[in-house]
């Protein structure tokens, strides 16, 4: 009587056994970490392009990426590999999270200010100076509307970010296939 069985099991088991293996990890991983710099820098750009510093800085309008001013924002978007398949991208500025999603601050008053041109100038707390006999804010709530940069750029590279995944799988595969 006659054995049946499947020709060359030996070497696709071999071969799953290579496709879900540490060369993968480290190709995917790595594909990974470079699609979250892709969406990272697409954030900063979000943020720097086109904004003024300084004195003639002004906030971009709701809905629209914060316009950079001090760069503290922008240089603090950083992507971050968390375990072998998981990459983060994130800002660890301390306003990163109101600028994306919006919110209120509640702010306890007590800055002092002075007015020019009808506008408040707002003074320093620290140091020294005349700040001590100026007027003080009241407590007060202020309301930051959305100004999201990091979800656009994930979702303007996100294609990209597929695209260098797929890549390294079809590496991996390509060469379990030649080691066969």
């Amino acid at each position: 009587m006659a054995r049946s069985g499947i020709i060359g099991v030996k070497a696709h088991v071999a071969r799953l056994k290579k496709l879900r293996g540490p060369e993968m990890t480290r190709e995917v991983g790595s594909a990974l970490f470079a699609a979250g710099e892709i969406i990272q820098r697409e954030a900063q750009i979000s943020i720097t392009a086109g904004a003024v510093s300084g004195a003639k800085h002004r906030p971009s309008a709701p809905g629209k990426p914060p316009n950079n001013d001090t760069g503290h924002l922008a240089g603090n978007i950083e992507t971050v590999q968390k375990a072998p398949l998981v990459v983060e991208v994130s800002s660890n500025a301390e306003y990163a999270a109101i600028h994306e999603f919006g919110g209120t601050i509640n702010h306890s008053g007590g800055t002092p200010y002075f007015m020019r041109d009808g506008k408040p100038v707002f003074v320093s707390n620290s140091g020294q100076g005349a700040h001590h006999a100026l007027p003080k804010t009241k407590p007060h709530d202020i309301k930051v509307p959305a100004r999201p940069y990091m979800a656009p750029a994930r979702d303007a590279k996100l294609k990209e970010a597929q695209k260098l995944v797929q890549r390294a799988v079809n590496r991996v595969v390509k060469r379990s296939k030649s080691t066969e």
